[in-house]
């Protein structure tokens, strides 16, 4: 029998209540060059777990959080080396996560398609959302920061919905953090490319090499909702036929913006929704496809091209196809 490769929910029992810890000593940090930049308020609330958000912003009101001895608004941008006098304040001691199987750590552990000092690139498996949270306990993040103790910094630097493989980058400095979103949110910082495959219904036309639609989300009674629409952000996807089938095309999408589901709308709002889309795609269809072995979404992320800080020459990393997903397109008949 073949074991089901989507990792499972944690089912063990939640951990207790958190409590209030006694009010620490006064603080002198001092800023070295991967912290600077960011806003003091940000860091504050970083390093003061547990403390609400009004706390943090009344002691920077009251002078009692100092920087280089003087007083500092609450969007003065910490430079390296200053020095910052944190006042002692009582925190809401977290309980402990739960901890993950170890299973999961293994095989998370044996998906690090790339390491470097300040990144890593994670083939994320199905099923797996990328962050805890809307009764999910453990996600990718707070998996990867068991399995790292050591590290001072871990944070995404993108997501993937829960049912998509994939390629994910995850930041072990926040310097490589705000290179990487800088670069996605402007090409001109060094491009940034992101890869898809997605088995589409229908026969994806040859000539069809692009969708250029415009999108708007819409939350529908707390449901997230994608459309095209005239006045949506501008949205551009790449499109490439890979391999024909008899009911259906592998397609490969190349993503130019990176709008919240994306290849998934545009997909739709041409005619060829992807298999297993519960959201956008065709109900029927979806049971006939759960027959031949598709479980979710068939969407993964297949490539990353990014330029590291410094260097001019692109780095490209790449996953192979889900075996869940793989394993489906070996029984499928070609097209004829």
């Amino acid at each position: 029998m073949t074991k089901s490769n989507t990792p499972q929910p944690d089912r063990r029992p939640s951990p207790s209540t958190p409590t209030q810890s006694a009010p620490t000593q006064v603080q002198w940090l001092t800023i070295d060059a991967d912290q600077a930049g960011q806003r003091v308020d940000n860091f504050l609330m970083a390093r003061l777990k547990g403390v609400p958000k009004s706390r943090v912003y009344n002691i920077l009101r009251k002078g009692e959080v100092r920087v280089n001895k003087g007083r500092v608004k609450p969007d003065y941008r910490l430079r390296d080396g200053d020095l910052v006098r944190v006042p002692p304040v009582r925190t809401t001691a977290k309980a402990a996560p739960p901890k993950p199987s170890d299973q999961l750590m293994h095989r998370l552990s044996d998906a690090i398609l790339f390491e470097n000092e300040g990144l890593l690139v994670i083939n994320k498996p199905p099923g797996l959302a990328v962050h805890g949270g809307s009764g999910i306990s453990l996600g990718l993040i707070e998996v990867l920061r068991q399995l790292r103790p050591e590290a001072r910094f871990l944070e995404l630097v993108h997501r993937l919905d829960r049912d998509t493989s994939g390629c994910i980058m995850v930041a072990k400095k926040r310097s490589m953090l705000r290179h990487l979103q800088a670069a996605l949110r402007d090409k001109s910082h060094g491009g940034f490319t992101k890869v898809y495959q997605a088995l589409v219904l229908g026969r994806w036309p040859e000539q069809r090499r692009k969708v250029d639609a415009p999108l708007m989300r819409f939350d529908i009674k707390g449901d997230r909702i994608v459309k095209v629409h005239p006045e949506g952000k501008p949205s551009l996807t790449y499109f490439r036929v890979l391999e024909r089938y008899a009911d259906a095309t592998l397609v490969e999408a190349r993503l130019v913006t990176g709008r919240t589901h994306q290849i998934r709308v545009h997909a739709q709002s041409v005619g060829h929704r992807l298999v297993g889309d519960e959201k956008y795609g065709d109900d029927r269809a979806n049971q006939r496809w759960r027959a031949l072995g598709v479980k979710r979404l068939f969407l993964h992320a297949a490539e990353l091209g990014f330029y590291l800080p410094g260097e001019t020459t692109e780095t490209r990393v790449s996953a192979p196809l889900a075996d869940d997903l793989a394993q489906v397109l070996a029984t499928l008949p070609g097209d004829r």
